[in-house]
């Protein structure tokens, strides 16, 4: 098992996945759309470890040692995959994440959606109803 530190950047996490694909000559396949489909294939494998349990089953499987091993193994792929499309494709993770932040909590006010699920556009009907 490689143990590393918890003070690892983003950076260097990026910088070990370059190295990873290039001392294997994978660059030639990562692709804009293979590297998405990538993400995708590995969401749906994540998934496939809670498919048909409830929300208590879902949180009881992640007390399983082995379980959750596979868990992190899933998360881990899909987070290589991310990492490896903003390296090569000149994404910053960092702004997209926080400029996404900024964009969610313009549709999503603490005011409005606080302990609450529902979708922004539920509260955008709720507003035009009521200036009707």
């Amino acid at each position: 098992m490689n143990k590393q530190p918890k003070d690892q950047t983003l950076l260097h996490l990026q910088k070990r996945v370059r190295e990873f694909i290039q001392e294997r000559d994978w660059l030639k396949f990562h692709s804009p759309k293979n590297i998405s489909m990538s993400i995708a294939i590995e969401a749906a494998e994540l998934m496939e470890h809670f498919q048909w349990l409830g929300a208590d089953g879902s949180k009881e499987l992640l007390r399983d040692k082995q379980k959750r091993g596979e868990i992190e193994d899933e998360l881990a792929d899909i987070a290589i995959y991310i990492l490896d499309f903003c390296e090569h494709f000149g994404v910053d993770l960092e702004k997209s994440i926080l400029n996404k932040l900024d964009k969610t909590a313009k549709k999503y006010p603490v005011h409005l959606v606080k302990g609450k699920a529902h979708k922004y556009t539920y509260y955008l009907k709720r507003k035009q109803a009521k200036a009707l």
